[in-house]
């Protein structure tokens, strides 16, 4: 096991020290501060700013996750608290079967239904004109993609909590409302946010589907029903066309090392505040 453990780590030092190493022409040509904060991006006049991508990323994520999660935290406290076994017994094998869904046919699924009721019934009521293709879209195809998956590390952590720990709860007067929002949430806080931490990682790297709904277009949202342009999309549009420029490549290169980076930092706070949450919410 120590093994298998040191080339894991192996593998994710290897995975940096590639991805650094392809970025460092661009690092060396540019200043880190004009990469990360420039909004330009005309890749045959040498100009990278990535600025619009990395807010899109970070834009189509929160939106996802703000959508998924309460639907996700109140279908799990209902399914394990609430429901009926027969309803749990067809409720479950359709959260695997939608979990197992390729990222295309959520792609299309956006494109044919999500998109034009953006276009033609909910974007003119707040805007001019909007074609649908939007950080709106891709946070709506995004949030349907990560809800089964939220959906069923809830009911998991909700299922382990002590039943003697409910019904001393229930004894001493308290409601059922009262005994899951007291006791379940509680005792499954730190699982929580390992489970909202293992979502906004799937969503912050998916590629496909945001792909074929957000518009693809550069340049700062200042709405949710402007198009966006995140780096997964980025990478995946351009990689075939970076060959006969070197610094192309590079910035494509320095573009999966930022992702890289957003996770893993994303992640190592994350396990602090886990770690914060399982002092103070310890029974």
């Amino acid at each position: 096991m120590q093994i298998f453990t040191i080339i894991s780590l192996f593998i994710l030092a290897c995975m940096a020290i590639g991805l650094i190493y392809k970025s460092i022409p661009i690092l060396k040509s540019y200043p880190l501060m004009s990469l990360l904060s420039g909004i330009e991006w005309s890749p045959f006049r040498e100009q990278f700013g990535f600025k619009s991508f990395i807010l899109s990323s970070i834009y189509v994520t929160g939106l996802a996750i703000a959508i998924a999660l309460p639907i996700s935290l109140l279908t799990g406290i209902f399914l394990t608290e609430r429901s009926h076994p027969a309803i749990r017994k067809i409720v479950f094998p359709v959260l695997d079967i939608l979990a197992g869904v390729p990222s295309v046919v959520y792609g299309l699924w956006g494109i044919l239904i999500i998109v034009p009721w953006i276009a033609d019934k909910f974007g003119p009521r707040f805007v001019e004109y909007t074609s649908g293709y939007s950080l709106l879209a891709g946070g709506i195809v995004l949030s349907v993609m990560i809800i089964p998956l939220l959906v069923s590390l809830f009911i998991e952590l909700f299922s382990v909590v002590p039943q003697e720990l409910k019904e001393a709860s229930l004894s001493l007067g308290a409601t059922r409302w009262q005994t899951t929002r007291y006791i379940v949430l509680r005792k499954s806080a730190p699982g929580m946010i390992a489970a909202i931490i293992l979502a906004v990682s799937k969503a912050f790297g998916e590629t496909l589907a945001v792909l074929m709904v957000c518009g693809n277009m550069i340049g700062l949202p200042h709405s949710i029903f402007d198009s966006i342009y995140p780096l997964p999309a980025l990478i995946a549009n351009n990689y075939g066309e970076m060959l006969s420029l070197p610094m192309y490549e590079s910035a494509l290169m320095f573009a999966a090392l930022l992702l890289f980076i957003i996770i893993l930092v994303f992640n190592a706070v994350s396990r602090m505040v886990l770690h914060h949450v399982e002092k103070k919410f310890k029974l």
